[in-house]
């Protein structure tokens, strides 16, 4: 076998892995987990709830602030253990006066600098023993606070992301799907040890365990590893529900999955993520596989295809190889004309991946800033 048949195949095997091998381990693991009895045990609070802050970062939300600290006023959970924090990163529109109006605790009317560092400023505000997040779109289930509260009676668990489901607006984004999956992968890692990344619709901290990171990374990738390093689990809490208007386009999907994308980049570059030091040999296991395989995919595809051509004339076998690659991409191009499920999935999976690609592309060139903006239709 040459080289090339060894990248070729190597990188194949890798692509299959990461897509399917994975979930498929996972699912093994977890089943011989149950098998052997290594479930784990789900501990409740005993005596009075704890305190909670429930902290919200916004940039010109006007549309739906009032909204959002309604809901978390309407959640199951004593209103005096409630602390509802709003932090306006420098917004021009009316969300401070809407979010005062709405019965906030308190409104920080903060200059622009990112959602990190409003987080950030309204942690240094927080009065709970628990910190809880949520964007400002999002809407939970009535119960989803309680559920995230009861899993931090176990003293082990420092970091809890819920569930959330994204809206179909009826467009051609396929990330509901998608999401569906995820959400399955991060069950299985909880079971098993701790989750690899959160979502920024529903997640909670304990006070003491926050961390301060970089602006250009954010909390979704960087807390969970960062809390298994420290000490502590990073669990998901499917029963704590919460929804969101996804982007109705493609399109829009791939701007929103870029601009996270260049908060990836610096992550796996710069904070820890790679380094296996503090890691269980599962979890080093996890964070390869689910984080660090899943973002070289889109390199792993130019490799293959690269590689896969080189072989023609070798063997009829790289004919079919290269005609199904092909059949990938000529399904993502002809999604817009013929909007089958089938090709909008193929679209999507070759958008958002190329989404990656170009976030590092942003990132390398020098586009570092932690500002945000909301992607059109999810409000």
């Amino acid at each position: 076998m040459t080289v090339v048949a060894i990248v070729f195949w190597v990188t194949v095997a890798l692509l299959v892995y990461t897509q399917v091998g994975y979930p498929l381990l996972l699912a093994l693991l977890a089943l011989l987990a149950r098998v052997l009895g290594r479930e784990r045990s789900s501990p409740s609070w005993e005596g009075e709830l704890p305190g909670v802050s429930a902290i919200v970062a916004a940039y010109n939300e006007q549309e739906v602030i009032a909204q959002r600290i309604t809901n978390l006023r309407s959640l199951d959970y004593p209103p005096d253990r409630l602390q509802v924090i709003v932090a306006s990163d420098g917004s021009s529109d009316h969300t401070v006066s809407r979010a005062r109006a709405a019965g906030a605790d308190v409104v920080l009317e903060l200059p622009r600098g990112g959602k990190i560092r409003a987080q950030d400023a309204a942690v240094e505000e927080a009065g709970g023993e628990l910190l809880v997040f949520s964007d400002a779109n999002a809407v939970w289930e009535r119960d989803a606070l309680k559920r995230m509260v009861d899993a931090f009676a176990d003293l082990k668990v420092g970091y809890v992301c819920g569930d959330v489901s994204f809206l179909d607006a009826g467009g051609t984004n396929q990330e509901g799907l998608y999401w569906r999956y995820e959400m399955w992968l991060r069950r299985m890692e909880s079971e098993l040890y701790s989750v690899t990344s959160g979502n920024g619709a529903i997640y909670a901290t304990r006070r003491d365990a926050y961390l301060k990171v970089d602006p250009l990374a954010g909390h979704d990738l960087s807390f969970p590893f960062n809390m298994v390093k420290r000490g502590w689990r990073a669990i998901y809490v499917a029963e704590a529900h919460a929804t969101e208007k996804m982007a109705p386009s493609i399109e829009g999907e791939f701007t929103r999955k870029r601009r996270m994308a260049r908060r990836t980049w610096p992550t796996v570059f710069g904070s820890g993520l790679m380094s296996p030091r503090g890691y269980s040999p599962l979890y080093a296991l996890m964070i390869f596989s689910h984080r660090i395989l899943r973002y070289l995919v889109p390199f792993l595809h130019i490799v293959a295809l690269a590689a896969n051509i080189a072989l023609l004339g070798q063997d009829w076998f790289y004919v079919v190889t290269l005609a199904l690659q092909l059949a990938l991409f000529a399904g993502a191009l002809l999604a817009p004309f013929v909007p089958a499920r089938l090709l909008l999935v193929a679209r999507y999976y070759v958008v958002t991946n190329w989404a990656l690609a170009a976030g590092l592309w942003d990132w390398l060139r020098g586009e570092r800033s932690p500002i945000w903006e909301t992607v059109e239709g999810t409000r």
